[in-house]
């Protein structure tokens, strides 16, 4: 986690040094071109400060999904990228320029939240009464508050966190044979 959250800064100073060119190639909502977005909007940040606000919660949600496996931590990634800009690009306003890390972080903290249901894990429960101790206040943030926050992606991510979870956690029920 610590080279991809080094990344993201790299990214932010090649695009402070371009003059912010890089963040156009952000999601833009209801642009078919801009559907391949949403792989590398989570990466792009309009600003020192936007950066500087996802740099913890990113590095540090990120590791906690990393400890439960690298294809697991790769699969539920994933999946939160593209079900948290789907939602940027079809629910926000047209022309919408959506950027930042914050889908991927609400993705990963309602992972880890659903984790713990699905797999009914001690572990991954106590692990995930921390982590809403911690962070579950940032969930508010999947509602309307703020001009120029996309709580489509956070709303996007907090699903496709769940999504991620029910998918590579729950528990299949087996049918005794008869």
């Amino acid at each position: 986690m610590g080279v991809w959250t080094a990344l993201l800064w790299v990214i932010e100073l090649v695009d402070h040094l371009l003059r912010g060119t890089l963040d156009a190639l952000g999601i833009r909502s209801w642009s078919l071109d801009s559907l391949g977005s949403v792989f590398v909007a989570p990466f792009l940040h309009g600003g020192w400060a936007h950066l500087l606000a996802n740099t913890v919660p990113f590095a540090v949600l990120g590791f906690l999904v990393l400890l439960g496996g690298t294809l697991r931590a790769v699969s539920a990634t994933v999946i939160v990228a593209v079900v948290s800009g789907l939602f940027a690009w079809l629910l926000n306003p047209p022309n919408t320029l959506t950027i930042g890390a914050s889908g991927l972080i609400f993705g990963w903290l309602s992972y880890l939240l659903a984790r713990a249901v699905f797999s009914r894990n001690g572990t991954q429960i106590v692990l995930a009464i921390v982590v809403f101790a911690v962070y579950g206040g940032v969930l508010w943030g999947v509602f309307p508050s703020q001009a120029g926050v996309s709580w489509q992606a956070h709303l996007g991510g907090a699903v496709g966190g769940v999504l991620a979870a029910w998918l590579l956690h729950r528990r299949r029920t087996v049918n005794p044979a008869r």
